[in-house]
């Protein structure tokens, strides 16, 4: 009876510390960038998009493109750079993965370690009947989502900033609605420095 009771405690701790771990790794999305220390950000006022872009379908443009299109607009505008399709000093394209990914969960601590209460494990009465004495390691099962936003200096054909963010995705649906792209666009964009023709830094986005 007792022995029933601690494995189904010693249960949910595990599912506690694995549903807590997922927590953690959903808290939000983890946004990594690079620049070309070369590049002079005061030559680049205009921006256009590549075609095809690399979230797109080959002959036709996908709602997903269209939607990182809308949004990084909106961002570039924000930043003073004007859309030009004709003479783009900047050309933006977009790179989206998903994978499955798994983590280790290592197994929790025996609640009285080697040597409880002064004994050594197992004392003199032995193991309760049936208690679990070992639980082992759990592995968690999750979609990774990785998008990637490059800035490509048109006239050298090199990259010259590159954002990239990577998110536990729980709801595709809801990732790559209208909403959730404007709203990891703008995380990635929040580490984006530049203002159009100015070639030094400035305060990112809080």
């Amino acid at each position: 009876m007792m022995s029933n009771r601690v494995s189904r405690l010693l249960r949910m701790a595990i599912a506690g510390m694995v549903l807590s771990v997922l927590a953690a790794c959903s808290s939000g999305p983890v946004i990594r960038t690079d620049v070309d220390p070369s590049a002079d950000f005061a030559e680049f006022k205009t921006f256009a998009f590549m075609d095809p872009l690399g979230t797109s379908k080959p002959g036709y443009t996908t709602i997903f493109s269209e939607r990182l299109m809308r949004a990084t607009r909106v961002q570039m505008e924000w930043r003073g750079y004007v859309l030009d399709a004709s003479k783009p000093d900047l050309l933006i394209n977009f790179h989206a993965n998903l994978s499955q990914r798994s983590d280790y969960v290592p197994p929790p601590p025996m609640p009285w370690g080697y040597g409880y209460m002064g004994f050594p494990a197992g004392g003199y009465y032995g193991y309760w009947g049936g208690y679990p004495m070992a639980m082992g390691p759990s592995v968690i099962q999750y979609t990774e989502g990785v998008l990637r936003i490059d800035l490509v200096d048109a006239r050298r054909r090199q990259l010259v900033w590159e954002g990239v963010s990577t998110s536990i995705v729980d709801d595709l649906q809801s990732a790559t609605s209208e909403q959730g792209v404007q709203s990891i666009v703008a995380a990635i964009f929040a580490k984006f420095p530049y203002r159009a023709g100015l070639g030094t830094k400035i305060s990112p986005e809080k």
